[in-house]
């Protein structure tokens, strides 16, 4: 690939996160600017709009969200499910966690979907869940999240399931060889490990951060 069709590359990631910045509901424009001012950042848009017509291209109707303050991610899954069903937001981080529940007690009049909100480690929370019960799975947040989560994906999700990895390029540091950073790291192996696992199909985007798509066997 030469330098020209990097810079069209930059270009055409651009210009989707710009459209997709520009479509965000008023709920999402909120919500990033709360989470931003409260020094957390979010993800792309682009890549939220994506998850959120992740919903609808799978039929999910169970949707769980694993993150470390992801609050975009969460409401965008929510804005996906339309008014129904259910969704599960897990999170270890007590900030996470207090912001979750304010976004959900502020939606809770306006949705059908029902809404839980969960502070716990994912090790000890996703194993208490009933088996066969979940559509969807979106993984975001600290790298201890990834592996525990895709871990206990075979048993969560229902026939031919779905599971979203996202930041899977470490906000750019996977592709920097140079980055020893604890995530990228922890990314990298993550992916190797994906790619390895024989109950699922998976692929990688660059979407927004990078994003891995898996859909159990």
């Amino acid at each position: 690939m030469d330098r020209m069709q990097h810079t069209n590359h930059a270009k055409a990631w651009e210009f989707a996160e710009d459209r997709a910045f520009a479509r965000q509901s008023q709920t999402l424009i909120r919500v990033r600017a709360a989470a931003e001012q409260a020094g957390v950042p979010q993800t792309s848009a682009a890549q939220a709009e994506l998850l959120s017509l992740m919903v609808t291209l799978t039929g999910a109707q169970s949707v769980i969200a694993v993150g470390t303050c992801s609050l975009v991610e969460t409401v965008a899954l929510l804005e996906g499910l339309r008014d129904g069903g259910q969704l599960t937001a897990v999170d270890s981080s007590a900030q996470g966690i207090t912001m979750i529940r304010d976004v959900f007690h502020a939606l809770e009049d306006e949705t059908q979907t029902s809404l839980r909100a969960v502070n716990a480690d994912v090790n000890v929370f996703l194993p208490r869940l009933n088996a066969n019960d979940y559509d969807l799975i979106v993984v975001a947040g600290d790298a201890a999240n990834y592996q525990a989560t895709l871990d206990q994906a075979p048993r969560l999700l229902s026939e031919r399931g779905t599971i979203v990895f996202t930041d899977m390029l470490s906000q750019g540091g996977v592709l920097d060889a140079a980055d020893r950073g604890e995530k990228t790291v922890a990314m990298r192996a993550f992916l190797e490990s994906l790619e390895a696992n024989e109950e699922f199909d998976s692929t990688l985007t660059p979407d927004g951060t990078g994003m891995a798509i898996a859909v159990k066997r």
